[in-house]
């Protein structure tokens, strides 16, 4: 940072700067009504979605609107042979896939297995009308199947009182749609991104070993097992009852498990060979079934699915419990797994429409899912969203359009309708494998490691939300995540950064010193840039701030026996907008630098902040001739007057008296 060998611009330059500078324009004046409007419209409609209504006829309006609600309408038009040859196979890939993991995840639920397939037949058929993504696969996931049976088991226990159990699946999940469509009308879709990347990644990987854990009780053949999700319990729920382990269970659920692993593995390294993987689960299902009922292995410890029942999704519609005494239980758990299932629904279908090249609509995806669930909550059916796996597979599979969702729902109805008693002999342990098998897939410990080498506190977050789940519980593990979350999001407001800028050689350009080490400080001159708005939440820090850059700049200056501070530039560009409290810590700047001597000089306030200190009358309390358009001019400026009055004597009063006379003259 030192100042010896920095070289003055030429003094041509700066009498150019004098005489032209550029004037920072205030904004013209605008009706509140059209200002409150222009940030409405910024902040709930941001991709203008009546833009494609403008200009057109009655009859076209109403045709836009319905396809906007039902995006079906808009594809269906352009839909050929080819595409449906491809969503055919898709389809019934990951039907092979959806139904023995409907199955598993409504046993994590403690649901009956029926409810599985229940779910995988009535939401993927309101989602391909609805939904946006040409690739999301609709199905339960086992994180909400997890919070549902969690949240809802420390009330009521399932086992004891399955009908009220039941009623409090069906009443979280049509409060979970509620809350998903309402966030989509109201285009407030934005509340999710307060899931983080990194809490997602630490949440999921906890519920995946929560899940993975909890699986132990249908490898080893337990009967009973802990109603806890946290280590500890899960652990001592396990190595309490080692009396009641059946080995012949243990080594069907070992070999099964290995087989899943092994068919995962080689579908990643050969990605053509996907539907390896995608058939595994039902192989598996398949293989068990035969085993059991040939060798009786029911009788010899190890359990079965039992009878499920044949026919389609019965309504429920009048089994939703709002008059219940649990209702805030069914209420506060259909909102934590509404947004759970929002927020990995959204991504997955992000993420496979970046790899095709099209957008999608995060409001029409949630009023999608919501629909879905309230549809669903009718028809026997629990929450659901767009898992990645069985997406992933859907994907992989070729499909074209959601209608590889209908190929599914029909495949899994065919199923309810004549298929089901082949599943009586199931083994529960090949469900438990099944689950396993996905869930390690979801602990991904490669995006830790880069989480910890790009970010300290992201990898701090996830983390947190990792060993909240794992040592806690799902609720607890979501509760810090957020407010980890939350909590970055107020220090980045509260605590703004703050840097100096100093001269890129041979340029005129000013950047920060940290990031450019070979940048020359002004002499005489302190420039600052603040690179946030700036609120009540931050004023005061950054007033303090400010001034303890000063106290080091002149101390600094002291040290190495230089020019003394004359000017402090704020260089306001990054700063977007200011409230009355920024207006007031300005003002207060201001004072503090008149009483040490110094002169406050802006650079390059933005349109809203000129604006308000114009109404303010901060201006004329600075002075117009010490607003510059840029970082150059404002320095050009200064450097002028420290010329034209760099032969005036200093007072024998002392330095700081000397400080005061110059700025005396330069006002």
């Amino acid at each position: 940072m030192g100042t010896g060998d920095y070289e003055y611009p030429k003094s041509k330059f700066e009498q150019q700067q004098q005489q032209q500078p550029h004037k920072v324009a205030i904004p013209p004046p605008q009706p509140f009504i059209k200002s409150l409007k222009l940030t409405v419209k910024e902040t709930l409609f941001p991709d203008d979605p009546l833009r494609q209504f403008k200009g057109q006829s009655q009859s076209r309006k109403f045709i836009l609107a319905l396809q906007y609600v039902f995006p079906f309408f808009d594809w269906a038009s352009s839909y050929n042979l080819s595409f449906f040859k491809s969503d055919i196979i898709a389809g019934i890939t990951i039907a092979s896939l959806a139904i023995p993991q409907g199955i598993s995840y409504a046993k994590l639920a403690n649901l009956p297995p029926i409810l599985g397939l229940y779910s995988s037949f009535i939401p993927p058929l309101v989602y391909a009308m609805m939904g946006s993504s040409k690739d999301l696969a609709v199905g339960t996931v086992a994180v909400a199947s997890l919070l549902t049976g969690s949240m809802l088991g420390a009330v009521v226990n399932a086992n004891e009182e399955p009908k009220l159990y039941l009623q409090l699946a069906f009443t979280a999940t049509f409060f979970a749609g509620v809350l998903q469509a309402s966030l989509g009308i109201l285009r407030l879709g934005f509340i999710v991104d307060f899931l983080s990347h990194a809490t997602i990644v630490g949440f999921m990987g906890g519920a995946a070993t929560v899940v993975c854990l909890q699986q132990l009780k249908g490898i080893l053949g337990l009967e009973h097992f802990t109603h806890g999700t946290d280590l500890v319990s899960v652990l001592r729920s396990v190595f309490s009852q080692t009396h009641k382990w059946r080995w012949e269970s243990a080594v069907l659920g070992i070999c099964f498990l290995f087989y899943l692993l092994v068919a995962r593995f080689v579908s990643t390294k050969r990605p053509k060979l996907f539907w390896i993987s995608a058939m595994a689960p039902l192989t598996s299902v398949i293989l068990g079934s035969v085993l059991v009922y040939l060798t009786h292995a029911e009788k010899h410890g190890v359990q079965v699915i039992g009878e499920l029942k044949k026919g389609l999704n019965p309504i429920t519609i009048m089994d939703l419990s709002f008059g219940s005494p649990y209702l805030s239980t069914a209420i506060k758990t259909g909102i934590v797994t509404g947004v759970i299932a929002l927020a990995e629904g959204i991504a997955v279908g992000r993420s496979f429409a970046m790899f095709k090249n099209y957008n999608i609509d995060g409001n029409k995806e949630m009023i999608a899912f919501g629909m879905m669930n309230i549809a669903g909550s009718f028809t026997s059916c629990y929450l659901t969203t767009g898992p990645f796996s069985r997406s992933a597979v859907n994907f992989n599979a070729g499909c074209k359009t959601a209608v590889s969702n209908i190929v599914m729902a029909i495949a899994v109805m065919i199923t309810l309708l004549f298929l089901t008693p082949l599943f009586h002999y199931t083994p529960l342990v090949v469900l438990s494998s099944i689950i396993i098998s996905a869930m390690l897939g979801l602990i991904n410990y490669e995006e830790a490691i880069h989480l910890w080498t790009l970010d300290k506190f992201d990898f701090v977050v996830c983390m947190s939300a990792y060993f909240g789940v794992v040592f806690g519980s799902v609720e607890i593990g979501l509760v810090i995540a957020v407010a980890l979350s939350l909590l970055r999001v107020l220090l980045f407001v509260a605590r703004p950064r703050t840097s100096t800028l100093g001269l890129i050689p041979d340029s005129t350009i000013y950047r920060s010193m940290d990031q450019y080490q070979n940048a020359k400080s002004v002499p005489g001159i302190l420039i600052l840039q603040i690179e946030a708005p700036i609120y009540f939440a931050n004023s005061s820090y950054l007033r303090e701030r400010i001034v303890r850059w000063v106290d080091e700049e002149e101390d600094r200056l002291k040290s190495l026996k230089e020019n003394d501070l004359q000017y402090v530039i704020l260089a306001l560009s990054a700063v977007g907008n200011i409230d009355t409290s920024g207006i007031t810590m300005i003002g207060e700047v201001k004072k503090v630098m008149e009483r040490r001597g110094l002169k406050l000089v802006l650079a390059n306030p933005g349109g809203e902040v000129i604006k308000k200190m114009n109404k303010a009358k901060l201006i004329e309390v600075i002075g117009q001739e010490w607003i510059y358009l840029t970082v150059g001019e404002a320095v050009g400026a200064c450097n002028f007057m420290l010329h034209t009055y760099k032969n005036v004597e200093k007072p024998t009063s002392g330095s700081e008296s000397g400080k005061e006379s110059r700025n005396d003259n330069n006002v």
